[in-house]
């Protein structure tokens, strides 16, 4: 199968595992997972993605046991796990500038070994901050836990936003 060649949901993907995404996963079609597509498709400079289901382009992001237990406990990030990480935080961002109306930019701050920080920043109120920790191992164990992840962000955002609106105005 060559790396242009659309993937259905049960097959193979380019390196032989069998998808963790399903076509008929509920959470394709929550808001969040939405977004992520289309920071994931806008990430994609050279029309790799093209015609790839969306259950391929999120199987990146699943970590299921037998994925993470063939992951190095200690490794450097590549790039790939880079843009998923940015992919991810853009989506939130994007969604708080969607829903508050006011500007949202993630700041993310990662040392070569896969160390760092998050930051998503509205006006001069920071609505979200995570620490990174082996980032080489970025993922979560199913669609419906990267929605529920995404979707805290939002909303945990949003509360800072009404609880100090004046500050996330400046």
């Amino acid at each position: 199968m060559t790396e242009s060649s659309p993937v259905s949901p049960a097959g193979d993907m380019a390196n032989g595992r069998t998808l963790a995404v399903e076509a008929d996963d509920p959470a394709l079609s929550s808001p969040f997972v939405l977004e992520l597509l289309v920071h994931i498709n806008a990430m994609d400079r050279f029309g790799l993605y093209e015609g790839r289901a969306p259950e391929w382009l999120l199987d990146h992001f699943i970590l299921t046991k037998e994925r993470k237990r063939a992951l190095p406990l200690v490794g450097n990030p590549d790039q790939r796990t880079i843009n998923r990480l940015t992919a991810f935080y853009n989506a939130v961002a994007s969604l708080i500038e969607r829903h508050s109306g006011l500007m949202a930019a993630p700041v993310i701050r990662l040392s070569a070994e896969g160390f760092g920080r998050v930051l998503i920043v509205v006006g001069k109120l920071v609505v979200a901050d995570r620490s990174l920790r082996d980032v080489h191992r970025f993922g979560f164990r199913s669609l419906a836990k990267l929605q529920d992840e995404g979707d805290k962000l939002v909303g945990d955002a949003l509360k800072w936003i009404r609880d100090y609106p004046d500050v996330a105005a400046l």
